[in-house]
């Protein structure tokens, strides 16, 4: 029974990677350097913390992005 809790943890690991790198792609940022998007990545994540405006500010432009596809 652990092997088998071990193998689904594993895999809802590899989705959540895979859905993040999906992320990169939609964002257009497919074949920018790696330094550069864990900057962007490292810079954001100071940039919100405790900043409730512009975790909304960023969350709106990630909505509409993904309501774009919707249409």
């Amino acid at each position: 029974m652990a092997r088998s809790a071990i193998s689904e943890a594993r895999k809802k690991d590899t989705r959540e990677k895979i859905e993040l790198g999906g992320l990169m792609v939609k964002a257009g940022l497919r074949y920018e350097k790696r330094a550069l998007l864990l900057g962007a990545l490292v810079d954001i994540r100071q940039r919100i913390t405790g900043d409730d405006t512009e975790r909304a500010r960023l969350t709106s432009i990630g909505a509409q992005a993904f309501s774009d596809d919707l249409e």
